[in-house]
């Protein structure tokens, strides 16, 4: 079983790995808990050690499932949410909050530094070109603007700041080099453009950024050897030292890839595919494109240039809160609870027996606007807030799937709304591939389809993300001459879903009341 590879995907509550062949084959998967330090609803931490422990754990799980022997996997890659990971000398951790353990990182979706963010926006640089026209507190900058003005004590002891999927790969090598995909996306690092806006960092205060965080000149592509592992990182991890370490990605990014990259070698499809986006839900979601020129849209990041593969853009428009948002309600909820599978399933069954009692629009006078954590796409507005009108004293089990139901329309209207904003630049509705915890959601599926008029293109078996980051394994080690080829020979099966014409009348009411829910909103903001 020589010749494989592991990819571990790092998300916001778990960590996962997965084994797979050369040729894309799903040996054996694992997947461990993470721990998600929240003290306010916008605020989140982790312990990075913490997650280092669960991902030494899933790849010993997926190893044992995969029946390969540690000499057998020949590559390994990271992907991870685009967290903020501190750290001191020695490479100790460096506490925001403390312990145990000492929480060292910044969560993905974390909003302290929203006034930075608007600040940075005030500057009206070029790199908001490439950040939908205003900053995001998702991002780094403002991240390391805070910690820079509020935690002085720590950023003078600070000696390496990464975003997450480059602290993994640097416990695992000992290297500093950080991958174009992490800089590109979340450090208004512009590869097309000279790298890093030095003019930029001055004007915001972060003239000392590159020196404090041991950040290098230069960024390395995706899927570039790194080396091979430690002693110490091989022995935390079940693998052996001859193991090569790729550079790896941003989640969402690394399920672009593992969905976008295999249309790369099919008969008539055109590269890049234009005409196709990948949609990556999970705790939040990512709609990705990836095109040969670089393409705009208002609220989305990017073009991001070579940020997946080289000689391509690639454009992010994204929901902050969708799978966050369903299980917020299922806690808020009188008749909720903890948001496990089995409570998700309880909820999507008596959906679908009230729908067969009453018709398909559940609850037509219940009206959802989701963005319970600020807009991301296409309204760029951290300061948007969620709405649910047509509530009534019921706190029945039945009332919290009527309210379930209707979140998960808004969630699909919102897609609707950012692929309404990209369609000038795309030539009518385009498919859409699907991964990440959405595809185990029935009624998200559904509604996605029939909200937009796309089809999705689902994995038979969804490991899209897992796949993507195996392949930047699997160029690190050799066994593709590079990551676009091992993109074209590690694609999974997929499944078609079609659009159901019937629906298209009254989720196109739906969308109208979601329209003037957002006009009505902004209008209440200006009184």
């Amino acid at each position: 079983m020589a010749g494989l590879v592991c990819g571990v995907d790092v998300g916001t509550g778990s960590a996962r790995a997965g084994i797979f062949d050369r040729h894309g084959v799903l040996l054996g998967r694992s997947e461990r808990p993470i721990a998600l330090y929240r003290e306010q609803g916008d605020r989140g931490e982790h312990a990075a050690d913490e997650i280092w422990v669960a991902v030494s754990a899933a790849i010993r799980g997926a190893l044992a499932a995969s029946g390969a022997t540690p000499a057998d996997v020949a590559g390994l890659s990271f992907d991870a949410t685009c967290s903020l990971v501190v750290r001191g000398s020695g490479g100790a951790p460096l506490a925001l909050t403390e312990g145990p353990p000492p929480r060292d990182t910044i969560a993905w979706f974390d909003h302290r530094a929203i006034a930075e963010a608007e600040e940075f926006t005030a500057t009206v640089h070029p790199v908001l070109d490439h950040l939908g026209g205003a900053m995001s507190p998702e991002m780094q900058l403002p991240k390391l603007m805070w910690l820079k003005r509020r935690r002085p004590d720590l950023w003078r002891r600070a000696v390496f700041l990464f975003d997450l999927a480059d602290f993994l790969t640097w416990k695992a090598t000992g290297s500093l080099a950080r991958s174009q995909c992490t800089l590109v996306a979340k450090w208004t690092y512009l590869a097309h453009a000279g790298g890093w806006q030095r003019d930029l960092l001055a004007r915001i205060g972060l003239d000392d950024l590159l020196q404090r965080g041991a950040l290098p000149e230069g960024a390395v592509p995706a899927g570039t050897d790194l080396g091979p592992l430690t002693p110490s990182a091989a022995s935390d991890l079940g693998l052996t030292t001859r193991c090569r370490v790729g550079a790896g990605l941003v989640d969402a990014f690394a399920g672009a890839l593992g969905m976008l990259g295999p249309l790369g070698h099919r008969p008539g499809v055109a590269w890049p595919p234009e005409d196709s986006l990948a949609l990556i839900g999970g705790t939040s979601s990512c709609l990705m494109s990836l095109s040969r020129e670089p393409r705009r849209m208002p609220g989305g990041w990017g073009p991001y240039f070579g940020a997946v593969l080289p000689g391509t853009w690639m454009t992010e428009a994204g929901q902050t809160a969708t799978g966050a948002l369903l299980d917020h309600l299922l806690r808020w909820h009188a008749a909720g609870g903890e948001p496990e599978a089995a409570l998700h399933g309880r909820v999507a069954a008596r959906i679908a027996a009230l729908r067969a009692e009453e018709g398909p629009d559940l609850a037509p006078r219940l009206h959802v606007l989701p963005d319970f954590l600020g807009n991301r796409a296409p309204l760029a507005d951290p300061h948007a807030q969620g709405v649910i009108s047509g509530l009534t004293l019921d706190v029945s089990f039945d009332s919290l799937c009527r309210l379930y139901f209707r979140s998960c329309v808004a969630i699909a209207l919102g897609v609707r709304q950012i692929l309404e904003t990209l369609a000038g630049s795309a030539n009518g509705p385009p498919s859409l591939h699907m991964t990440g915890g959405h595809t185990r959601n029935p009624l998200l599926m559904e509604l996605y389809a029939d909200a937009t008029g796309c089809s999705l293109v689902e994995p038979v078996v969804d490991d899209a993300v897992l796949r993507g980051t195996a392949m930047a394994a699997a160029a690190a080690a050799g066994l593709h001459p590079d990551l676009l080829s091992a993109a074209r020979a590690m694609g999974a099966a997929t499944r078609l879903r079609r659009p159901d014409p019937a629906a298209r009348p009254r989720l196109d009411r739906d969308y109208a009341v979601f329209l003037e829910m957002q006009r009505q909103r902004r209008r209440l903001a200006e009184l």
